[in-house]
């Protein structure tokens, strides 16, 4: 099972390094993890999910509760947060096989962002499961490269409601 954790951290030099270091030292399996700034200038968000039961979470947890830049871990859950993810996808479009790309990328309402000679680079931005069934989708056209984003989360709620530190 997996498990979405907001982390609240102190803006500084080293602090993500940490932070995937003390889970990956305990040997917690780190599916995504995803840092950014905050509307504070001095405080980075940093959402990372986590696989395991609930004994693993409540470990998880509490090894990053102990960390002294860590200042608040909130839980999200799946129906009260809103979650993305992004993809960048280059594929193979030569002249013949544009207009399918483009339907494709209308249907699942992704963008074009670059074009050349013989490639396209497409955006799309949404939960994993599309983006899953977007890049299946394109696997028939010819995926050149690809990068997609970790996920970030926010709750739904004014105030994250579970807040463990």
């Amino acid at each position: 099972m997996t498990h979405t954790l907001a982390v609240l951290v102190v803006n500084k030099p080293g602090v993500l390094a940490r932070i995937a270091g003390l889970l990956s030292r305990r040997v917690f399996n780190i599916e995504s993890i995803a840092a950014g700034y905050t509307e504070e200038p001095d405080v980075t968000r940093i959402t990372i999910v986590v696989n395991g039961d609930e004994r693993e979470l409540k470990q998880v947890i509490h090894q990053l509760s102990k960390l002294v830049d860590v200042i608040k871990i909130t839980k999200l859950e799946d129906r009260e947060s809103i979650e993305r993810e992004l993809a960048l996808i280059k594929v193979q479009a030569n002249p013949e096989r544009r207009r399918d790309i483009v339907d494709i990328v209308e249907i699942f309402r992704a963008n074009i962002v670059d074009v050349g000679k013989e490639t396209m680079v497409i955006q799309i931005i949404g939960d994993e499961q599309k983006i899953s069934a977007f890049t299946h989708v394109l696997e028939h056209q010819g995926i050149v490269e690809m990068v997609r984003t970790g996920k970030i989360a926010l709750s739904r709620q004014p105030y994250a409601a579970k807040d463990e530190k």
